[in-house]
Formats: structure tokens, sequence, C-alpha cells
């Protein structure tokens, strides 16, 4: 069986095994009524992954507002980078009276430059909001598109559990040197995101 002391050992090792990634803060932002947060420096060859971590995002609105993310190639000026996508989620009514997984064909791009939803219906209650991480792979390669990976745990505005999937790339061959997050109607009333440089 395995102990307490087992499992530390073989994590504290496999953290230090060669390979191992390990993660540096660059950045952090925390939202206070804002239309949007953006990442316009640090996005760099330094790192051939980025991980983003959401914190608490809380919605000023309440109806059905999804929290969502796009990529820029020209520092921030314009965020609309071409992306092709898909979106699954995972959900638990509080009441207990339906749970569900299913294919979101809604909240998927096929080569679109529109920002993608992370996650849907966040609530506004103060009881209600999201957390979660983006991993964003290599993206100074001017060879290769750039992947990314999601999943955001929030309570919708219905007051249901939900867990959405989000993968796809930035199709594009130059640089993704910015990222922006927002919330499709309002603003982000509150919480903290936070920019990690992968080795």
């Amino acid at each position: 069986m395995a102990t307490y002391a087992s499992i530390k050992y073989d994590m504290d090792l496999a953290s230090t095994a060669t390979g191992a990634g390990s993660m540096t803060l660059l950045s952090t932002v925390t939202a206070s009524s804002s239309s949007t947060v953006s990442f316009t420096s640090g996005i760099d060859s330094t790192y051939k992954e980025y991980i983003f971590k959401f914190i608490d995002i809380h919605p000023a609105s309440d109806s059905d507002v999804q929290f969502q993310f796009n990529g820029s190639a020209d520092t921030g000026s314009n965020y609309n980078v071409t992306k092709t996508t898909t979106h699954f989620s995972a959900y638990h009514y509080e009441a207990d009276t339906y749970t569900s997984v299913g294919y979101n064909t809604a909240y998927d791009l096929a080569q679109s430059t529109a920002f993608q939803t992370l996650s849907t219906s966040v609530g506004a209650d103060n009881d209600q909001c999201g957390s979660g991480i983006l991993h964003l792979f290599n993206p100074s390669s001017t060879t290769f598109a750039k992947h990314f990976i999601s999943n955001v745990s929030f309570v919708q505005s219905d007051d249901v559990q939900r867990i959405d999937y989000v993968s796809g790339y930035f199709n594009t061959t130059s640089a993704v040197d910015a990222v922006q997050f927002k919330v499709s109607s309002g603003n982000i009333d509150a919480g903290t995101i936070k920019m990690y440089g992968v080795t």
C-alpha cells in the first residue's frame, strides 16, 4: 500500500527528474471592472511553453457570459489570429436533477479570427466564478502552428457546476507574441490571471 511519505517521495523525485519542466512566474494581472486583461510582453522564444492560470474570474454581468481569449501576432495591436478549435464540457446541476457530457459545436471555431470561448455562462452571483488553466505551446515558432489546450471549472448563472475543455491551434507561421482575455458581455468584475514560462 502506498503511504503519504512514499507518494511525496515519488512526486519530489519526478519534479527533479531530467526533462521535467519548471515554471517561472512572469506576470500577474488582477482584474477590477476590466474590459480586457492583456499580456503584451514576455511571450517570446525564451520558453517553449507558456501557462496562464485563471483564479476566481467573476464577470460583472450575469447573463450567458463567456470567458474568452485570443492571440496577437503584432504585440497586441490586433487580437485576430486565425484558429481552429474543439470544445466539450461536463456539467452537473446543483439540484442534482441533470448531468451531461457533450461536444459543444456552438463554441468551436473553424479557421476563425474570433475570440475563443474557454468557459460558457459564468455566473456573477457572489458564490459563482471560474478558475482554470491554458497551455500555449511554442508561440514564437515561425515554422509551425501554435497549439493550445485549456480547461476551466466554473459555476454557471443557473447554478450548474461545469468544466469546459478546449483545444486548438493558431494557424499561422508568424510568432504569437501577445494574448488577451475578456468576457463576452460587460467587464471582468474581479479575478487574477498569472502567466508562467515553462522550461
